[in-house]
């Protein structure tokens, strides 16, 4: 039974955080040597360069945000992340080093010799998967996790304390009704059918429960000191913006920045906000963002 005293006891309000050490560190260098040599060559390199410390990668600056979170309030939920991993165990200690080194309280992990690592992500209780191997994400989605592929993007600057999260709205944080209606028929008709159901919720998309675990932990702090700020980046415009308002009422989530762009590039937007990662499932839309801000792309089924 857990130890109500161990702050590494699983607890059922956690917000639980899975990231791969592609995601987590740098490892491009090593990766091309795996992908041009072989599994043998990779193996070598890393046992031999076990005690130089990674770079960090795209998604470290979030990560370190997420784990200062538990020094903020103790009452509140507590933030876990977990590092699952393509690596072996023997490889792997390059990559626990590197943990200790930059004092990362990450205790669990999860290194598979090459398979998926996705199969851990149900077990281990995560909220949110991130990782660089698309196919992993795939099947956390499939799962019913929250999962994006963590590209190549501008690294996150240092200029707030605060963790800020965006998200996109249909096919992220709703489904995907918006999406399929406005590719299919076009966009009038997708403007007749929310003004026809702006009283109806929509229904929740892959990111709603990542979402609600968000607001769990925002809720432990005061709304106007809060290490924690949300903001929704839509396409919408009105009269569509009218319906998401309503839903996320309905859902009893507080939004704290909601942009409506009408179809504006989201890059700069995001970058003025400050966001340490936005999701997003349109290729167009992550590939704006990535020049400006750590960027997960969520894959369509």
């Amino acid at each position: 039974m857990p130890n109500a005293h161990d702050p590494h006891a699983a607890t059922d309000d956690r917000l639980v955080v899975a990231i791969s050490s592609r995601a987590l560190f740098d490892l491009g260098d090593s990766h091309a040597l795996f992908e041009r040599d072989g599994l043998e060559a990779y193996r070598q390199f890393q046992i031999a360069h076990e005690d130089e410390v990674l770079a960090p990668g795209v998604a470290f600056p979030l990560v370190q945000k997420l784990l200062r979170l538990n020094a903020r309030a103790p009452s509140a939920p507590r933030v876990e992340v977990i590092l699952l991993s393509r690596n072996s165990g023997d490889t792997g200690l390059r990559i626990f080093n590197s943990i200790q080194h930059y004092g990362m309280e990450i205790v669990r992990a999860a290194f598979t010799s090459g398979a998926p690592t996705a199969s851990y992500v149900r077990p281990f209780g995560a909220d949110l998967f991130l990782s660089a191997h698309a196919e992993d994400v795939a099947r956390a989605l499939r799962a019913g996790v929250a999962a994006a592929t963590i590209l190549p993007s501008a690294a996150a600057q240092e200029n707030s304390q605060q963790l800020r999260i965006a998200f996109d709205g249909d096919a992220v944080l709703f489904g995907e009704e918006g999406e399929r209606i406005s590719s299919e028929q076009g966009l009038e008709a997708f403007h007749q059918h929310e003004r026809e159901r702006q009283m109806e919720p929509l229904e929740g998309g892959p990111f709603r429960g990542f979402l609600a675990a968000l607001q769990r932990l925002q809720a432990a702090f005061p709304a106007e000191d809060s290490p924690l700020r949300i903001a929704l980046v839509t396409a919408r415009s009105a009269p569509a913006h009218k319906r998401v308002i309503l839903t996320l009422r309905h859902w009893g989530v507080r939004i704290d920045e909601a942009l409506f762009l009408g179809g504006r590039d989201k890059g700069p937007f995001l970058q003025a906000f400050g966001a340490d990662i936005f999701f997003d499932d349109s290729q167009a839309n992550v590939d704006s963002a990535r020049r400006h801000v750590a960027t997960g792309h969520v894959p369509r089924p």
